[in-house]
C-alpha cells in the first residue's frame, strides 16, 4: 500500500513539474514580441467573452420588441431590426475575436513548442552512453512523439482555455442571480458542482486506462522498430511469424486499453447530457411558470433557454479540455522524467578548451566498472606519446574498447585520471577533447543521407574538392564515381547499402576530414575478410601517419608495426612491449599469436 502512495504522490509531483515547466513559455523572458502578442491575445479573449455573453441579452430584447404586447421602442437602436443586426454584430465579433486571439498566439505556442522539442533532443544526445546503451530507440521516439503534442495541446489551451470557461460560467452564474432570481442560480449552480464532480471522477479513471494504453503503444512500437532494425536477422531465423506475435501481443493490450477508453468516453458523455439535461429543464420549468403568471415576459424566457444552451457549451467543453489536459500530463510524464534523467558527464565549471599539443595520451592508474560489482579495468597504466602507435590486445571481455570509451570521456574513471597533452579530460570540455580524437569503430554504422553528407559529417565547413581528396585517401573515391549517383547515393537505413568494407572506407574518409590528432581504432578490420581487411589497412596506416593511434584489435597481424603493445586480461595490463619482443618473450601475446598463426594457416589449407 505505501509503494502505490508513493507512485500517485510521485505521479502528481511530476505532473505539477509539467505545468510548472510549460508555463514560462506562455511569457517567454527575453522575447518582447512574444509578450506583446499574449497581451493582444488577451484582450482579443476578453472582448470574445463578453460578445458571447452579451449575445443572448441582445436576442431577449429583440423578442420582447417584437411581441404583440410590447411598448414602442422610445429610441432607433431598440427597434426589433436595429436589435437583430446587433444580435449578429455581437455574434461575429464573439467568433471574430476568437479565432483573431488563437491566430494572434499561434507563434508563441509554436515557438515554445519548438524551444522545447529542441530542449528535449539536446538532453537526449546529452545523456551518457550509459544512458543509451540501456534504451529502447522505438519506445523513447514514441515517448517524445506523444510528450511534444501533449505540451503543444497544453500551450494552446492553458491559458484560452481554462481560465475563460471558468469566467464564463461565473459571468453567467451572475446573469441568472442578478437579472432573474436566486432559485435559478441555485439550480445553475447546483447543476455545475455535480457536473463538474461527475466529468473529474469519470475521468481519472480514464486516465489511468490511458497510461495502460501508452504502454501498450510504446511496448508495440519498440517491437516493430527492433524488429525492422533487424530485419536481416529475423529473415535468418524465418522468425516473421514470431515477431507478428510478440507485435500483436503488445497490440492486443492496446487494443484492449482503447475500447475502454472510448466506452468510458461513451459513459462519460451519456452521464454529461443527463446531468446538463435535468438542469435545463429545471431552469426552463421555472422560467416557463414565471411566464404563465406574468413575472418573466416571452423574451426572458427565450434569454434562459440561451444561457442554458450557452453555459451546456463551456461545460461540455470543460469535460473534454479536462479530460485533455489530463491525458495530455500522462503523455508528458515520462517526456519530462527523460528531461530530469542526470547527464551523467558534464563539463566542470569553468572547463577549458584542450590545449594544443603534440597528442600525448596517459592512463594513470585507471579504475573503472559498469556496474559496482563488476569490475572493469583495475589500476590500468600506460602512456602513448604524440605520434606514436599503442595496440591494446586481449581476450573478449578484457576491457579493450573500455579503454577507448574513457578516453573519448563517455564515461569518468573510478580511481586514476586520464590525461591528454598533460590536462586531466574531466577538466577540459567535452567539445574540445572529442574535436582532438578520431574513431574509425569495429561497426561502422551511417545516417540514411548519401554518401556526401556521411563523408562530410567529419567536417561540416568541409568543400567539395576536400570532401574528395579524404575519399581518395581512403581509396573509395573510384567505387563513389562508378556509382548511378556517385557522391549523391543514398546509403539506406544504417548503411545497409553498403558492404562492410565500403562503409569502413567511408568511416575512415570522415575521420580524414577530421583531421584529428589523436585515433582511435577499434576493432576496425575485424569484421572484414582478409583481402578487404588488408586494402583497409594500407588506408588506416596512411590516416594514423604523424598521429597518435591507439589501436584496439583482435587479430595480432594487424599490430605488429605498433610502437607498444598492450595485453590486457581481466581489465589488467600484463605483458607490454613491442611485437618481435613479446614474441621472444614466450608469453601470453606469443601464445595468442601462434593460435591466430594456426588458425589463419588451416583455413588457407581449407
Amino acid at each position: 500500500m505505501r509503494s502505490t502512495g508513493s507512485r500517485g504522490h510521485s505521479a502528481g509531483r511530476v505532473e505539477w513539474n509539467v505545468v510548472r515547466r510549460v508555463a514560462p513559455y506562455l511569457w517567454p523572458k527575453d522575447e518582447p514580441a512574444a509578450k506583446r502578442r499574449v497581451i493582444v491575445a488577451l484582450i482579443a479573449l476578453a472582448l470574445a467573452k463578453g460578445a458571447t455573453v452579451l449575445t443572448p441579452a441582445v436576442y431577449m430584447y429583440a423578442v420582447d420588441a417584437l411581441a404583440e404586447d410590447a411598448p414602442a421602442p422610445t429610441i432607433w437602436l431598440m427597434t426589433p431590426v436595429a436589435l437583430v443586426v446587433v444580435y449578429g454584430l455581437t455574434r461575429i465579433a464573439s467568433i471574430g475575436f476568437a479565432q483573431l486571439r488563437d491566430g494572434v498566439f499561434a507563434k508563441v505556442a509554436q515557438r515554445g513548442l519548438r524551444r522545447l522539442a529542441l530542449t528535449t533532443f539536446q538532453h537526449v544526445h546529452a545523456l551518457s552512453l550509459r544512458y543509451h546503451i540501456t534504451r529502447k530507440t522505438g519506445g523513447l521516439s514514441r515517448i517524445i512523439e506523444r510528450g511534444v503534442k501533449g505540451v503543444e495541446f497544453l500551450l494552446r489551451f492553458m491559458l484560452f482555455s481554462i481560465v475563460p470557461l471558468i469566467l464564463e460560467l461565473v459571468m453567467v452564474a451572475a446573469i441568472f442571480f442578478f437579472a432573474f432570481s436566486g432559485w435559478y442560480f441555485l439550480v445553475i449552480v447546483v447543476t455545475i458542482a455535480i457536473y463538474v464532480w461527475f466529468t473529474f471522477a469519470v475521468t481519472e479513471m480514464r486516465v489511468r486506462i490511458r497510461i495502460r494504453m501508452n504502454e501498450s503503444d510504446t511496448d508495440a512500437n519498440q517491437k516493430a522498430v527492433d524488429s525492422l532494425l533487424n530485419f536481416e536477422t529475423v529473415k535468418y531465423f524465418t522468425a516473421e511469424e514470431r515477431e507478428a506475435a510478440r507485435y500483436d501481443e503488445s497490440m492486443e493490450g492496446y487494443e484492449d486499453a482503447a475500447v475502454k477508453t472510448s466506452v468510458s468516453l461513451a459513459w462519460l458523455n451519456i452521464g454529461q447530457t443527463v446531468i446538463i439535461s435535468i438542469g435545463l429543464v429545471i431552469v426552463m420549468a421555472m422560467a416557463a411558470i414565471g411566464v404563465r403568471d406574468g413575472s418573466m415576459t416571452v423574451g426572458q424566457f427565450v434569454a434562459v433557454n440561451a444561457y442554458m444552451i450557452q453555459l451546456t457549451m463551456p461545460l461540455n467543453f470543460l469535460g473534454t479540455v479536462y479530460r485533455e489536459i489530463r491525458q495530455s500530463l500522462v503523455d508528458m510524464r515520462e517526456m519530462f522524467i527523460l528531461l530530469d534523467q542526470p547527464t551523467e558527464v558534464t563539463d566542470r565549471l569553468g572547463a577549458t578548451a584542450l590545449k594544443p599539443g603534440a597528442g600525448d595520451v596517459r592512463f594513470e592508474n585507471v579504475s573503472f566498472a559498469y556496474e559496482p560489482d563488476r569490475p572493469i579495468l583495475k589500476g590500468v597504466d600506460f602512456t602513448v606519446a604524440g605520434g606514436d602507435t599503442l595496440a591494446i590486445v586481449g581476450p573478449t571481455g578484457s576491457g579493450k574498447s573500455t579503454i577507448s570509451r574513457l578516453l573519448f570521456r563517455f564515461y569518468d574513471v573510478a580511481d586514476g585520471a586520464v590525461t591528454v597533452n598533460g590536462q586531466d579530460v574531466r577538466d577540459v570540455t567535452q567539445a574540445s577533447l572529442r574535436a582532438a580524437i578520431g574513431v574509425v569503430p569495429q561497426d561502422t554504422v551511417l545516417f540514411n543521407d548519401t554518401i556526401r553528407y556521411n563523408i562530410a559529417y567529419g567536417r561540416e565547413d568541409a568543400t567539395e574538392a576536400e570532401i574528395e581528396a579524404a575519399a581518395r585517401s581512403a581509396r573509395i573515391h573510384d567505387f563513389i564515381r562508378s556509382l548511378p549517383e556517385g557522391y549523391d547515393t543514398m546509403v539506406g537505413e544504417r548503411g545497409l547499402k553498403l558492404s562492410g568494407g565500403e562503409k569502413q572506407r567511408v568511416a575512415i574518409a570522415r575521420t580524414i576530414l577530421k583531421n584529428p590528432p589523436i585515433l582511435i581504432l577499434d576493432e576496425a578490420t575485424s569484421a572484414l575478410d582478409t583481402g578487404t581487411e588488408q586494402e583497409i589497412q594500407r588506408s588506416l596506416k596512411q590516416l594514423g601517419a604523424e598521429r597518435t593511434v591507439l589501436m584496439i584489435a583482435h587479430r595480432l597481424s594487424t599490430v605488429v608495426d605498433a610502437d607498444e603493445i598492450l595485453v590486457l586480461r581481466a581489465g589488467e595490463v600484463v605483458e607490454r612491449g613491442a611485437h618481435a619482443a613479446l614474441i621472444a618473450r614466450g608469453g601470453e601475446y606469443a601464445a595468442m599469436w601462434r593460435r591466430q598463426e594456426a588458425e589463419r594457416g588451416a583455413n588457407e589449407a581449407a
